[in-house]
């Protein structure tokens, strides 16, 4: 059996294609209406400014003040009379001779200047001198070890017996043993000299110099074949009774 209609005339073949247009078309006027804009015409100022007319300033004349000068200062005082009294005292002027020597004057020949050299005081400390200072009664010691113990035994012997042991007792000192650093310099000459002492009480320090005055003249140390000044200490310890 053949069909009634041409399948090209069929309207309902393309109505999806023909709905999406519509829609389309109508979006695009719906956006187009909510952001349409008018504008009140009277709100629209129409002035113009016209800058082609030049602004023309009047400037005031001013008048230019003249200052006079100031006035002269007065004419200086006239000086009082100043009278010259002439000197009665007649000054001698010194008069300075020139150094210099003529063509014709002899020059003096200067003979040799001696220099005479002038000893230091040098000190030398005991533990490392070269020769040390010879106590008397040590003499016949053999080697500078010998001769250092041999002088210190008989500083202490000195000491022991001359040093008044009672005066720490009498000055009232508590109980104890008490100590005094003594320090002295035997010289070039083998003098026992600069004598100090430190201790717990003025009068054991002056006894203690009093003592060390008592060491007798030695020989002097040498250090390179020279006389030199030796420093030599020593601690005084003694004990107090009560």
């Amino acid at each position: 059996m053949e069909p009634k209609k041409n399948p090209k005339s069929d309207v309902s073949r393309n109505s999806s294609l023909f709905f999406a247009v519509g829609l389309a078309l109508m979006l695009g006027i719906t956006y187009m209406a909510i952001n349409y804009k008018t504008y009140d015409k009277s709100n629209i100022v129409a002035d113009s400014l016209n800058l082609d007319d030049e602004l023309e300033e009047e400037v005031p004349i001013t008048e230019q003040i003249i200052t006079p000068p100031p006035p002269p200062p007065p004419p200086p005082a006239a000086p009082e009379i100043i009278e010259v009294v002439e000197d009665e005292e007649e000054v001698e002027e010194t008069v300075i001779e020139s150094t210099e020597t003529e063509m014709d004057t002899e020059i003096v020949e200067v003979e040799e200047v001696e220099v005479e050299e002038v000893e230091e005081d040098i000190e030398v400390p005991f533990s490392v001198i070269e020769n040390v200072p010879i106590f008397p009664g040590c003499e016949n010691e053999k080697g500078n070890a010998a001769k250092k113990a041999c002088m210190s035994e008989k500083v202490q012997k000195l000491v022991n017996k001359k040093f008044n042991k009672d005066l720490a007792s009498d000055l009232g000192l508590q109980a104890g043993k008490k100590r005094i650093f003594v320090s002295f310099k035997i010289d070039k000459n083998g003098n026992v000299v600069q004598v100090g002492a430190r201790g717990p009480h003025p009068a054991l320090e002056k006894e203690a110099k009093r003592v060390i005055g008592l060491l007798p003249k030695m020989k002097p140390g040498k250090q390179r074949g020279k006389a030199v000044i030796v420093p030599y200490s020593l601690p005084i310890v003694f004990q107090v009774q009560d």
